[in-house]
């Protein structure tokens, strides 16, 4: 999930950038794209349901997406630290640490989001509840002002379910990446290297 502040850019001085509306954790990388470091959870519940996040772009207010749950990591966070945190901000779920497993995925998602060309490079941890949280009471008070406006739905999906969807969902084939870990993480990490989320 993105974490942009409430506001328009500022500008820093005269022919110096300015500070992006999606926060202060996005920084122009060299290649000329916003970048960031982010956490994100694949969390299943006892029925092998995957928890999903549905937003749009408020630039582009027709398309809209599934994605898992996660977000940035703070300066001197882990990213394990990092996916805790935004659990417990996005759904109001609290693990501890040992709960997580993994990362069991990686990638870096290039993509546009509030008419900004950004790229994301992710970890992705996994973790299981053994009761679905209900949607409907998730928690909403961590989430920004921005995040009210742009996120839509909170759901679980069966991953049958999820492979028929006809929105976008990202990572792409994400029940087929989910599918392996069912039974549990093998150890091994693995690497999907660079995607376009476009």
């Amino acid at each position: 999930m993105t974490h942009p502040t409430d506001g328009p850019p500022t500008p820093t001085g005269a022919g110096g950038p300015s500070p992006s509306v999606l926060g202060d954790d996005w920084v122009l990388g060299a290649d000329g794209l916003r970048f960031r470091r982010a956490a994100r959870v694949l969390l299943l519940d006892a029925d092998d349901r995957l928890l999903l996040v549905r937003g749009h772009d408020v630039d582009q207010p027709e398309r809209s997406w599934w994605f898992t749950v996660g977000g940035g990591i703070d300066p001197g966070e882990s990213a394990r630290a990092a996916a805790v945190r935004e659990l417990r901000e996005e759904t109001g779920l609290v693990l501890g640490d040992g709960a997580l497993v993994g990362p069991v995925l990686t990638r870096s998602a290039i993509f546009d989001f509030y008419a900004e060309h950004c790229r994301q490079d992710e970890e992705f941890f996994l973790a299981r509840v053994d009761h679905a949280l209900d949607p409907a009471s998730i928690a909403r008070d961590g989430w920004t002002e921005v995040e009210l406006d742009v996120l839509d739905e909170v759901r679980w999906w069966h991953l049958d379910d999820l492979a028929a969807e006809t929105r976008e969902v990202f990572p792409e084939g994400l029940a087929d990446l989910v599918r392996p870990l069912l039974g549990g993480w093998d150890g091994v990490t693995r690497h999907l290297g660079l995607q376009r989320d476009d």
